[in-house]
Formats: C-alpha cells, structure tokens, sequence
C-alpha cells in the first residue's frame, strides 16, 4: 500500500511527515536543513523510497485567509515539486496550514517536552498536523481545502 507525505516548509528548515500504510495516521519522518540539503531533491528521494503517492504541502495563509509572501513560495515550491514528480503518478495537494505550528507546539508541550527542546522537532511534529489533517478529510470523504 501507498503512503503519503506531509511537508512543512521554512526558510531554514522543512519538515516532513509520513502516513502509515493505511493512510490513517501521520508520523514525524524528518527534518530537512536546507542550508546543508537541498529539500526539493530530498523529497523526491523521500517519495522514490518510501513508496508515496500524495504529497500535503502547507499553505501558509494569513489569519484573515489572504495570501502572504509565505504562500506565494509554498505555492511556487509546490509547482516545483508537481514538476520534479511528472509523470510519478504522484497527487500533490496544498493545505491550509494556519496554527499548525502552534497545535504542533502545544501538542509538544503536552507530551512533556520543553521550549528548547522542540526547535530540532517541531518542524516535523507541524508536518504531522498538516498530514493528519489531510488524511482525516480524505477518511471523511471531504476534500482537502
């Protein structure tokens, strides 16, 4: 069975999240520092070797839902992506992924772990909530917005 990925992007890190096979549940998988890696091709690598067939990129809107310079590198990111992955048979979805980042925090917090210990992981925990938000529409037959 197929698996699908959830991306959390930023300017010095990315992070990624996996599904299970069943596609139920999203699990922390990575975190990519793009001063050192190159996330595109690191992605695409991810995708070849987990066997994925939908990738979740956050959107990050603004709260009023408008698009900021923040969405607009999601976006061109995201087509970047669609581009490196044609003909893969690979979905590539955007989410909106407002407060991700601080659900991913206070989920965190809540399982015992400390502001200065959540930087190396909560790129992959926002990734988590991004994936799991997807999934849980897909499983509801909604369709992801």
């Amino acid at each position: 069975m197929k698996r699908a990925l959830g991306i959390d992007l930023g300017d010095v890190r990315v992070g990624v999240a996996i599904s299970d096979e069943l596609k139920f549940l999203a699990h922390p998988l990575e975190t990519i520092d793009v001063r050192k890696t190159a996330a595109l091709p690191r992605i695409c690598e991810l995708v070849a070797a987990r066997d994925v067939d939908a990738v979740v990129v956050g959107l990050p809107r603004n709260m009023d839902g408008s698009r900021g310079p923040a969405a607009e590198k999601a976006t061109k990111f995201t087509d970047e992506l669609r581009a490196a992955l044609a003909g893969k048979n690979v979905q590539i979805v955007s989410l909106d992924e407002r407060l991700t980042t601080v659900s991913a925090q206070r989920s965190l917090r809540e399982a015992g772990r400390k502001a200065h210990e959540q930087k190396s992981i909560i790129d992959q925990a926002a990734a988590q909530v991004i994936l799991q938000s997807w999934l849980d529409a897909q499983a509801g037959g909604l369709s992801a917005l």
